[in-house]
């Protein structure tokens, strides 16, 4: 059994992520999509649930970690997270994690493992690398149209930006809309105060910046 290398401690930043297996598409359809939404908000909470019992307005009274941004992707998905209590990290994803593994194995009627080993962990310990990774989450569905946008010289910055801001499955449509469900950006650094603040931090990052992979 793979064991996690990272322990994490309350009020620390960490940036989350993890695979399918062998690089298998994990979110194949819309509603794959919004079940992993879905579970990423009723998961986190310190209420024990069934999940076949809740229901779309399920109240999740007092939540375990803080989310500032996420991103789903075919094959892999990032969380930025704050741990709230002891544990809360862990708890959570151990959650999440089994719950869209149970319902991508019923739909899809298939057995074994959906993930490529225990979920991946970087400390985001520092004011730079944490703002760093608000681009770099938002920026990735930006790959989907251009696999190499950060490389390529003539990459249509105007275009890709507009996928960005019309992609679905990130967190970016929370903070354009001002409407706050999954994630809770009080508990983050105020990095951008308005949508406008989104916009153009993101514009310079594809006109400007090569983009490393974590």
């Amino acid at each position: 059994m793979a064991l996690r290398k990272q322990s994490f401690a309350p009020d620390e930043f960490y940036h989350l992520y993890n695979r399918g297996t062998e690089k298998r598409t994990i979110f194949l359809d819309k509603e794959d999509h919004q079940h992993f939404l879905y579970l990423m908000y009723v998961c986190n909470t310190t209420k024990s649930i069934e999940l076949r019992n809740v229901g779309e307005n399920f109240d999740r009274g007092e939540t375990i970690i803080d989310i500032g941004v996420y991103c789903l992707m075919p094959n892999h998905f990032h969380i930025l997270v704050r741990e709230k209590i002891e544990g809360g990290i862990s708890k959570y994803m151990r959650k999440l994690l089994t719950a869209y593994s149970m319902y991508f194995n019923k739909k899809y009627k298939r057995r074994g493992k959906l993930y490529g080993g225990v979920f991946k962990s970087t400390h985001a310990d520092n004011n730079n690398y944490l703002k760093y990774l608000y681009s770099y989450m938002h920026l990735n569905p930006a790959k989907l149209i251009d696999r190499n946008w950060n490389k390529n010289e003539n990459r249509g910055s105007v275009n890709l930006l507009k996928y960005v801001f019309s992609y679905p499955y990130s967190s970016l449509k929370e903070y354009i809309n001002l409407e706050f469900r999954i994630i809770n950006p009080t508990q983050f650094p105020s990095y951008f105060k308005k949508p406008d603040d989104h916009k153009k931090e993101l514009f310079e990052w594809l006109s400007l910046n090569d983009q490393s992979e974590v």
